[in-house]
């Protein structure tokens, strides 16, 4: 763990190097500069990134039902796990957010665990992204949901407006 003044310094060189190009895996440059995920998120140029509580989740859960396709995604130091699927409805029951149905999305999610939510629109490998990552208290992506492509790898329209509607809704809400 950084010392507040090593931080500082690794936070402005990281704000530095993200305004010349954001491509690049959120987790691989947070490992090599010493920082959280959420720290990478938050140094990410103006318009590229908007966070809100994660008191949000169930909400945001609700709305991507109706997205169609997506890419679901964990990743940890160990695996990136990809599932390209509609998102089940699914509701809380206890300390868990389960899923309902039997699909390629399924499982149960410490829901309570998700302290903030950041919409994520940034490049990546060449291509536009948009993701919501859902982050935990040590600000650390729970799991990954990015806007599905089509055949053609250009991102789906519908679920761009769905992102940004989203996106500005709770933003709006939390001002």
């Amino acid at each position: 763990m950084l010392d507040e003044n090593t931080k500082t310094v690794q936070l402005a060189k990281l704000r530095e190097k993200l305004v010349k190009s954001q491509d690049g895996v959120l987790e691989s440059i947070a490992a090599n500069h010493q920082l959280s995920t959420r720290d990478v998120l938050e140094c990410l140029p103006e318009g590229h990134q908007v966070g809100v509580d994660g008191s949000a989740f169930v909400d945001v859960m609700e709305d991507l039902t109706h997205w169609g396709d997506v890419t679901f995604l964990v990743h940890t130091k160990d695996i990136i796990l990809e599932s390209k699927a509609p998102v089940p409805a699914g509701k809380p029951a206890g300390e868990f957010f389960n899923f309902e149905g039997h699909t390629a999305i399924g499982g149960h999610l410490r829901y309570k665990h998700c302290k903030s939510i950041h919409f994520v629109k940034r490049p990546f490998m060449k291509m536009d992204t948009c993701a919501i990552l859902f982050m935990n208290e040590e600000g650390e992506a729970m799991f990954k949901v990015y806007v599905g492509r089509d055949e053609k790898r250009k991102l789906l329209e519908d679920q761009i407006v769905r992102f940004d509607a989203l996106r500005d809704r709770l933003s709006q809400q939390a001002a």
